[in-house]
């Protein structure tokens, strides 16, 4: 079964297609090539301010979650999953030069009846915990509350998500510029930064329908028949042969493959904080590879040829999933980070500072490529012999 007939019969889509369908058009703020949009400072009227407002949430990660945790009892995966949905906000945001300043509200809706009261409990004092932390590093962020409701009848398990908004000068704004001439710095989204308690994997909170079902043994669907659609065909529902307590050493460290997968959404905040203050008007464009993966950069650098033929390693996660579900190379660039979720683009003289910087924090990053010019937006990938072009 080709891969696109698998995510769509799952009830998923690689490309987003439809919902870039049902969005084209729409007014994209006063800086189209922004990574997020940007809008007038409708909160204080003032011409030299913006306004951003973003949400998102940690996807059908919680679903793992929850099969993890009924499996184990480990209730610090929930806490994870508060900053995969915090940090899909955030370092968004931090695209757009975003580090102060920054009001973030959860919304949860959860299955009362699968879903206990130790978890909401975990889920609120992590963010709480991660919000400290990132304060800790010099980010401006205020807790607004939120809405925790019970809404069983419409939600399998859980669904947890943010809203942050946050008001910046006009002036510190990084507006993607990217153009011929630059090289792309890659940060790993693998490893332990400073500021981690543990291994990270690199997954993110994209690709997680795929990496459970393609990794993760068929007789979880009756054990868990809530983790997944009960319309969606038995013959794609958890096809991998792998357990959620099986262990991989990594580093030396033997690491159960559901929490490998679980791995939390690295933030990158800590390390930008630093670059927007040391670098701000060097930097030429930020980009989050999150949906559509090393793709993304398409929808920011018009006319322009982008090649990314020197990435970091890929990590062992992601050979993991590539393994189990028989996906094409070019299918995982454009599904999954593959070890590289944030990239730089600047001018090559100040690149090398930059990466010194950047592995002060413990997190690997080097120059993965190159900006050319083109007569429209073009990603070539190359990796292991292959040339990847979308």
């Amino acid at each position: 079964m080709s891969d696109p007939k698998r995510y769509e019969l799952r009830g998923v889509s690689a490309s987003k297609s439809e919902v870039h369908q049902a969005i084209k058009g729409l007014d994209k703020g006063l800086f189209p090539t922004a990574f997020c949009k940007i809008l007038p400072d409708v909160a204080g009227g003032d011409s030299d301010y913006v306004n951003l407002m973003h949400a998102d949430t940690a996807g059908t990660k919680t679903s793992l979650a929850y099969m993890y945790w009924k499996e184990t009892g480990d209730l610090s995966v929930w806490g994870g999953i508060a900053q995969d949905a915090i940090v899909m906000n955030l370092d968004d945001m931090a695209c757009v030069g975003i580090t102060e300043g920054i009001l973030l509200s959860s919304t949860i809706g959860r299955n009362k009846n699968l879903i206990s009261g130790e978890v909401i409990k975990e889920i609120i004092q992590s963010t709480a915990a991660f919000c400290d932390m990132l304060t800790d590093h010099g980010i401006d962020i205020h807790l607004a509350g939120g809405e925790t409701a019970d809404v069983g009848d419409i939600v399998r398990t859980i669904d947890v998500g943010f809203t942050a908004f946050a008001r910046a000068r006009k002036s510190d704004l990084i507006i993607n510029t990217i153009k011929a001439g630059q090289v792309i710095v890659g940060l790993a989204s693998y490893g332990q930064s400073n500021y981690e308690t543990e291994y990270n994997g690199g997954m993110g909170s994209n690709g997680l329908t795929s990496a459970r079902h393609d990794v993760f043994a068929h007789r979880y669907a009756d054990i868990y028949p809530d983790s997944f659609d009960a319309n969606t065909p038995r013959e794609v529902i958890f096809t991998g042969t792998r357990e959620l307590t099986e262990t991989i050493s990594i580093d030396g460290q033997a690491i159960p493959l559901g929490k490998l997968v679980l791995s939390p959404t690295r933030t990158f905040l800590p390390v930008l904080k630093r670059l927007l203050d040391d670098f701000r008007p060097q930097i030429h464009g930020i980009i989050h590879n999150t949906g559509g993966a090393h793709t993304k950069v398409k929808k920011f650098a018009p006319g322009t040829r982008v090649i990314k033929d020197n990435l970091l390693p890929i990590p062992p996660l992601f050979d993991l999933i590539q393994k189990e579900s028989g996906t094409t190379l070019e299918e995982m660039f454009q599904v999954f980070n593959m070890g590289t979720r944030l990239e730089l683009y600047l001018d090559e003289a100040i690149a090398q500072d930059v990466i010194s910087v950047i592995q002060t924090f413990g997190i690997d990053a080097q120059v993965i490529g190159r900006v050319e010019a083109a007569d429209a937006a073009e990603v070539i990938v190359k990796h292991s012999g292959e040339v990847l072009t979308y």
